[in-house]
């Protein structure tokens, strides 16, 4: 590794910083070294991974002090030292790390997944990559309020090749966001040398690429991190956009707490050591005279006692409440009741364009953004005209980067905005799932809901002629089985309406599935002051003989085989579960009641791993009585672009109506 930065004199307007931050960075290191120990005892007193900052703590201590106070910080899962330069109590790190009750997140987040969004600290991230493009949104938070702040995340160097890395540069130069990337580059991407990875001698280069300022700063002397942070802060508050920062430091310790670096050469483990932070700037203050090398070790011995003396108070501290375990996973639901105030005939894609109207016209804070959604309105049409009327700052469009509408999306969320976000076709949330299943459903339960992610994703799915397998699956069923997502699916003009007025009110992040082939039905829809709650299912016929328990697509196909099968002699009955999650079980079973236990559930989705299955097992454990389920879906195929082969693959009128008539026949 090249040298960093030499023992020069201290300047005199930098002295005192400079002797405050041997002192923080020593503790820092203590900190780290009380936390490591921890793991090493057999059995460990701490059990799982850890991360550490040794030989980076300077990168979060300078930043912190070129930062305002207000400024924001996003951290990788090595991200202790973030943590403590932010302000954060270092007791109750030091207990979240020792995952104790009193930690931060009661022992949620543990080493590498602490989060404080109440504070200046955001927190860190255990995806790789994962925090920028939250880092986006709450830079767009930020922007909205008009209070000048900056936020910083960082990152390591093996980072700079994720997608969604990528996809937060774009995101942030294309809206001139005032973020600062803050690549720590220790020259190792976990257990692979970054050179052999990376083909650039500098990683401030790439910033090039994305159109904004990049530099590369010594990370193991405070001052310059100071001095680079501030410069670039100026930049950001001055509306310029973002800007990168490499910052190389020495990896004085493994990737990880069980690390034995058998894999790393001795020679670049010894260059390391010659740039230490705590060593350069011990012999820097003495050469500028500051310190002599008693006083240096005796800084280094106290902060190393209190350090200790923190980690034996919080492993004496009490362990989260067995009973706390399932709390804060959603939000209690709320007790809305809306008010009619007109009906209107329209399309289902013109009430999802009024339910969007609306949420705009009574709560400023709400944002509607995604790919094609502001110039053109959307590519089906759903918001039409609403840039027009609302402006460019609240209905955009944004770089084709799924993961970073989403990934802002949460960030928003966090920082005070309603982002409501479209992602164009269902089979597009694949490519950014992660915000989605391990950082949006996360955030009130990590928190111990102190914080929460009120965010809505409108996507839509299901079959249609010349739709191919990439443009054409049923996903609910993925969606419904992460805790802490809401997941509804709308089947009529107004519940296209109505359910995302509910989702843009709840508190939780809320995925809306609409129904592309339903998109130009018409219906009357009743449209309404305030909002319905989540998670109530509707009885769309009633009957005895048998009910069809399904959802989105299929209900209108429901509809018409019940119809038929009463002319038949059977009174079937049609439940529309609308929600998947949280699901309306009370609905289900007394419509099952009703009929005798005779039960079809039916969904467009394949039949395995469909979130049928979920709704039989539920069935067959709950209720007593006679009970007779069976399950109609699509078979587990992908599905063909040709609308003739497609015909023999998804349930329809006939197929619901045969199924149904085995059903009342059995006994």
């Amino acid at each position: 590794m090249n040298t960093m930065v030499s023992t020069s004199p201290i300047a005199r307007q930098d002295e005192a910083f400079a002797r405050d931050m041997l002192a923080r960075i020593a503790f820092v290191r203590a900190f780290e070294e009380t936390a490591l120990k921890l793991t090493q005892t057999n059995p460990p007193r701490v059990p799982g991974s850890m991360h550490f900052c040794a030989g980076q703590e300077a990168v979060p201590l300078g930043a912190a002090a070129g930062l305002r106070p207000d400024d924001q910080m996003i951290a990788t899962y090595r991200g202790h030292g973030w943590a403590l330069a932010s302000g954060l109590d270092a007791h109750a790190v030091m207990a979240e790390i020792c995952q104790k009750a009193d930690g931060i997140n009661g022992g949620r987040g543990g080493s590498a997944y602490m989060m404080a969004p109440e504070t200046r600290f955001i927190g860190e991230n255990s995806i790789v990559g994962a925090g920028t493009t939250m880092a986006c949104g709450i830079a767009m938070g930020n922007v909205a309020a008009k209070n000048g702040r900056v936020v910083v995340v960082s990152i390591g160097d093996g980072a700079t090749n994720q997608g969604a890395v990528h996809e937060a540069l774009v995101f942030a130069a294309a809206r001139d966001l005032p973020v600062i990337f803050a690549v720590e580059n220790n020259g190792w991407a976990e257990l692979t040398p970054g050179a052999s990875m990376i083909k650039v001698d500098r990683l401030a280069k790439r910033a090039a690429g994305y159109g904004m300022p990049g530099a590369t700063v010594a990370g193991n002397d405070p001052v310059a991190v100071r001095d680079s942070i501030a410069q670039a802060a100026d930049h950001c508050r001055a509306g310029k956009g973002p800007a990168l920062l490499e910052f190389r430091v020495p990896r004085l310790w493994g990737h990880y707490n069980r690390d034995i670096e058998h894999y790393r050469p001795k020679a670049d483990r010894e260059a390391a050591e010659t740039q230490d932070p705590l060593k350069v700037l011990a012999e820097r203050l003495v050469a500028s005279g500051l310190m002599d090398a008693g006083e240096i070790t005796e800084v280094i011995e106290a902060e190393a006692r209190r350090a200790h003396d923190m980690g034996e108070a919080a492993m004496d501290g009490a362990d989260p409440e067995l009973s706390t375990a399932r709390n804060h996973v959603v939000a209690a639901p709320s007790k809305n009741d809306p008010t009619a105030a007109v009906t209107a005939t329209l399309s289902y894609i013109d009430a999802v364009n009024r339910a969007l109207r609306t949420e705009l016209e009574t709560d400023p804070k709400t944002i509607v953004y995604g790919e094609d959604v502001g110039n053109a309105g959307g590519i089906f049409g759903a918001s039409r005209y609403l840039q027009k009327d609302f402006g460019a700052d609240r209905v955009f469009d944004t770089p084709i980067a799924e993961n970073a509408i989403l990934g802002s999306a949460v960030g928003a969320a966090l920082n005070g905005l309603k982002p409501i976000v479209e992602i164009m076709w269902a089979d597009f949330l694949f490519v950014a799932f992660d915000q989605l299943i391990n950082q949006a459903s996360n955030v009130r339960y990590v928190t111990r809901g102190k914080a929460n992610c009120p965010m809505v994703v409108r996507t839509q799915q299901g079959v249609t002629p010349g739709s191919c397998a990439q443009h054409s699956q049923s996903i609910e069923g993925m969606l419904a089985s992460i805790p802490g997502l809401k997941v509804a699916l709308a089947a009529s003009p107004q519940d296209a309406y109505s359910l995302l007025r509910a989702a843009a009110a709840d508190p939780d992040p809320v995925i809306v599935i609409e129904a592309r082939g339903l998109y130009q039905t018409k219906g009357e829809v009743t449209l309404t002051e305030g909002a319905e709650p989540v998670g109530k299912a509707a009885l769309k016929r009633t009957g005895k003989d048998a009910v069809i328990v399904t959802w989105g697509n299929m209900v209108p196909p429901a509809l018409e085989a019940a119809g038929a099968l009463q002319d038949e002699g059977h009174d079937v009955a049609v439940l529309d579960l609308r929600w998947l999650a949280p699901l309306d079980w009370e609905a289900v079973a007394a419509a099952t009641n009703a009929a005798g236990g005779k039960v079809l559930v039916l969904h467009e989705a394949t039949m395995t791993g469909g979130f049928g299955a979920e709704i039989v097992a539920r069935l067959h454990e709950r209720l007593d009585g006679p009970l007779t389920v069976r399950r109609l879906a699509t078979p587990d195929v992908r599905m063909p672009a040709s609308a003739v082969l497609q015909s023999t693959l998804v349930p329809d009128r006939e197929t619901i109506a045969e199924a149904v008539r085995a059903l009342v026949q059995s006994r």
